[in-house]
């Protein structure tokens, strides 16, 4: 019998592996070995089977255009199984315990027979593209949990600190059966809107004793919230966490009513001690059952479906006008001919336009 030739390093390159044999880019390579088709990959998703998920949400963020047909082709499949979770998204300054609260959250959600999806947006570089995606070894205890499942996406340069493809996994995640989807954000401050177009309850992690009893008080996030958590209020923290607490929840009545009529309600929590986490999420489903029983919740989500109707027609426009060669090329010399100061960023501007509308 002859013995097994080893593949080249080409091969092992096309095959995307290095030379340690490790998978470069596992799940898209997997689906592209496999051959396995849009069909099976979503029938696998609403089965249940959270291998093909991770698949399945590599695929929606890939960047190859060559991905980008079978991606939708998943998404409309797995479509009739979703919106059927409740969403949540959780912010925060950087140091406000995010990943902790989430993975004891997350923990007490699991104990009670939810199926939790934690969706977290990993910072990427602007220099380097680069992201550390390390939130799985921050929360080591949820991460073991059968019923949880959490997957880490970088930010790319997307603005609202989410990542690019986030509405899509969260569509993917509830056809998986998951019923509570948690959202973190990168903490960006009051470009969030993004997160807030996509989730039901939007929760404000906040410090006591940081300067950010002020500096938190703004317009934009302030307004967002459903609800203010001061976290890490525990030991000789607690007694400034619930002056924080008061200060925050009268800073909140400076704020007109919300829409759907609902008052935010400013907590203290202790992630650490697990202390507070059980009124925090009974406050969430206070909050879900007075809009569903008014018809708010229906009536946003619809209004949230709109708003990524326009934002992807616009996504879609854009990446268009960037790939479409003419442009490339017409590009390049209006970049030249700024760096020469022989034209404008508006003279420039308007001439590519007019290339595209030709």
């Amino acid at each position: 019998m002859s013995e097994k030739r080893k593949p080249t390093a080409k091969e092992q390159s096309a095959a995307g592996e290095n030379l340690s044999g490790k998978s470069v880019a596992p799940d898209l390579q997997r689906f592209k070995r496999v051959q396995i088709s849009p069909e099976k990959l979503a029938e696998k998703i609403i089965s249940g089977d959270v291998v093909a998920l991770s698949q399945a949400i590599t695929l929606v963020e890939s960047t190859n255009p060559a991905h980008a047909e079978n991606a939708q082709s998943v998404i409309e499949k797995c479509l009739p199984h979703a919106n059927r979770s409740v969403r949540i998204g959780i912010t925060g300054v950087p140091g406000a315990g995010k990943s902790t609260f989430i993975e004891t959250f997350g923990k007490h959600l699991t104990s009670v027979g939810k199926k939790v999806a934690v969706l977290v947006v990993d910072p990427s570089s602007t220099i380097s593209r680069g992201s550390i995606l390390g939130d799985k070894t921050r929360m080591e205890e949820l991460v073991k949990d059968k019923n949880a499942f959490i997957r880490p996406s970088p930010s790319g340069n997307s603005p609202g600190g989410v990542a690019r493809k986030t509405r899509e996994t969260i569509l993917l995640c509830e056809a998986c059966g998951f019923d509570t989807i948690i959202v973190e954000t990168v903490g960006v401050g009051q470009g969030e809107t993004a997160v807030h177009s996509m989730v039901d309850f939007f929760l404000l992690l906040k410090l006591a004793g940081a300067g950010d009893e002020l500096q938190g008080i703004k317009r934009g996030i302030m307004e967002m919230a459903d609800a203010i958590v001061i976290n890490k209020a525990d030991g000789d923290n607690k007694k400034a966490a619930d002056k924080a607490r008061g200060e925050f929840a009268r800073a909140l009545h400076l704020y007109p009513p919300k829409e759907n009529g609902w008052t935010p309600k400013v907590l203290t929590a202790s992630a650490l001690e697990n202390r507070g986490i059980t009124e925090i999420w009974e406050l969430v489903e206070s909050y879900i059952s007075e809009t569903r029983e008014s018809g708010y919740f229906r009536h946003k989500r619809m209004e949230q479906n709109k708003y990524w109707l326009v934002q992807t027609i616009e996504d879609r426009l854009k990446m268009r006008f960037y790939q479409d060669e003419n442009i490339k090329r017409q590009l390049d010399k209006e970049l030249l001919a700024l760096e020469k100061n022989e034209t404008t960023p508006f003279a420039a501007a308007r001439k590519l336009l007019e290339l595209w509308d030709r």
